[in-house]
């Protein structure tokens, strides 16, 4: 086998694509397989910095931690990253190329598919087989003419397709009759097949419906994901926020530890928040109004693609007064990247919303000025005697006053950390000094555990998606449609199935 592909597309965004594709990844990297991940467009606020400076999606970097690879730009060459309801940065080969709205966006689709499909003949002609994520779902016709990362894509390179349905939020045979029937024939020529995603229940009583499916559509069901707990690591959808679980584990001491997570409209990278979601007794949640804050040991302001923005709105729903006030009750507070620069004196934008001189929180002694190039790096240091490896991606350069007290690349002020390092709570050591340090200043009685690895904590998440593909799967039948494509003959259906492009 060599240079297989196959697209795994969904019925709606949060289907479940980024972890069926990891999914996917991690079983043929089991089976000895050189298998890698691509999604040729994907749209997030959470990314992360390849070893050589690129910028691409978390995702993507999950999926190769499945494949056993250090992620590389050719996996996500397309990012779009939103800064408003209209605006988006795009990232094209993991540098910035333009910030554009919705409409200026089209003027780039045909040198990003030329993009986007040299990527993926790198990727084919290096690996047995690429898995292929798209992205929202390829039904959304408005934006078919322009597609590069579900039809566009699959048309361009040939490649077989298979739609994973959600059917936890309800009306999935719908959804997925409606996705085949809404394209043309030509598209609905590549589309092999459906896997149902986050099923809870007894199968029997699935079993009409997908007989049902396979005769209407001529298609065949590849399998039925059931819902399995605690795959929460490294979700890139802020829909994944509703209804994000984790599991409940007792603290290693005799008290827990309460973080909350201010949820900021232009939230980027909340994946930082996983490592302390991962440790027992630890509790995290997202929070939007200040009563939100009141009982936390611990008020995180991550990361934003919209600093200023972000900023005005943290005001006017009274979360700056509450995180200003809690702070000054020497309740922690750390602000990772834009939170960072939130919390320092003054910020200057010129840049991203280029609204000039802006107060901060002023609860670090700093300034922020916007720079137009991205910082992009794997920074490496120590806090607390443990050594750090991290990640940077941001516009805004924060330079903390002479003599204040460092903490990473940042500063600390009593019980208030900023820093503008991403990834750095990954670090055991450091997570567990920081934590210990955070809940002595909370007043509680929490011991972090020994013994945690976030490493072998997320492999062990990826073990569990592999685990879900061999066993709920058709793998023979996926195999066959990366080595020789989508069976021929495959039925059009009405309305789309009667247009020809």
């Amino acid at each position: 086998m060599t240079g297989g592909a196959l697209l795994v597309a969904g019925t709606t965004s949060d289907a479940g694509k980024s972890v069926v594709t990891a999914g996917i990844c991690r079983w043929l990297a089991r089976q000895g397989v050189k298998v890698a991940p691509f999604k040729a467009q994907n749209m997030s606020l959470n990314s992360f910095v390849t070893a050589d400076g690129a910028e691409i999606g978390r995702a993507q970097a999950m999926q190769a931690a499945a494949c056993g690879l250090e992620p590389t730009a050719d996996m996500n060459p397309v990012l779009l990253k939103p800064g408003s309801d209209r605006r988006s940065q795009v990232v094209v080969m993991g540098r910035p190329l333009a910030d554009v709205d919705a409409l200026e966006y089209t003027a780039f689709k045909d040198r990003l598919r030329e993009t986007a499909v040299a990527s993926l003949n790198r990727l084919r002609a290096e690996y047995d087989v690429v898995v292929c994520e798209g992205a929202g779902s390829p039904a959304e016709i408005n934006l078919r003419a322009g597609d590069i990362a579900n039809m566009g894509l699959a048309r361009a390179a040939g490649l077989p397709v298979v739609v994973v349905g959600d059917i936890d939020r309800g009306g999935v045979f719908a959804a997925l009759y409606g996705t085949v029937a809404l394209l043309d024939a030509a598209d609905q020529a590549l589309i092999a097949g459906f896997v149902i995603n986050k099923f809870r229940g007894a199968r029997e009583l699935l079993e009409p419906g997908l007989d049902m499916i396979r005769e209407l559509t001529g298609r065949e069901v590849y399998g039925v994901l059931p819902w399995l707990d605690g795959l929460w690591l490294d979700v890139e959808d802020s829909l994944a926020l509703d209804s994000r679980t984790v599991p409940s584990r007792p603290p290693y001491g005799r008290q827990g530890l309460r973080v909350a997570v201010v949820r900021l409209p232009r939230v980027s990278n909340f994946t930082d928040l996983d490592a302390l979601a991962g440790e027992p007794g630890v509790t995290v949640r997202f929070a939007t109004a200040p009563g939100e804050l009141d009982d936390a040991d611990l008020v995180v302001l991550p990361g934003s693609r919209a600093t200023v923005s972000d900023l005005r709105w943290l005001r006017e729903r009274g979360l700056a007064d509450a995180v200003t006030a809690l702070a000054a009750r020497g309740r922690p507070v750390l602000g990772i990247c834009g939170g960072y620069q939130m919390l320092a004196r003054t910020i200057v934008d010129e840049v991203e919303s280029k609204a000039g001189e802006v107060a901060g929180l002023g609860l670090l002694p700093a300034r922020v000025e916007f720079a137009a190039e991205k910082t992009l790096g794997r920074p490496v240091g120590a806090a607390y005697g443990e050594r750090v490896a991290a990640y940077e991606i941001h516009h805004g350069s924060v330079t903390a006053d002479p003599g204040a007290e460092p903490f990473l690349d940042g500063c600390r002020t009593a019980a208030v950390w900023g820093t503008t390092w991403h990834g750095a709570l990954e670090n055991d050591g450091f997570r567990r000094a920081f934590l210990a340090d955070v809940a002595a200043r909370a007043g509680r009685d929490f011991v972090p555990a020994p013994d945690v690895s976030f490493a072998a904590l997320r492999e062990e998440r990826l073990d569990a998606l592999g685990d879900l593909v061999e066993r709920h799967l058709d793998t023979d039948a996926l195999l066959r449609l990366v080595e020789s494509g989508p069976p021929p003959g495959l039925r059009a259906l009405p309305p789309g199935g009667t247009m020809v492009p």
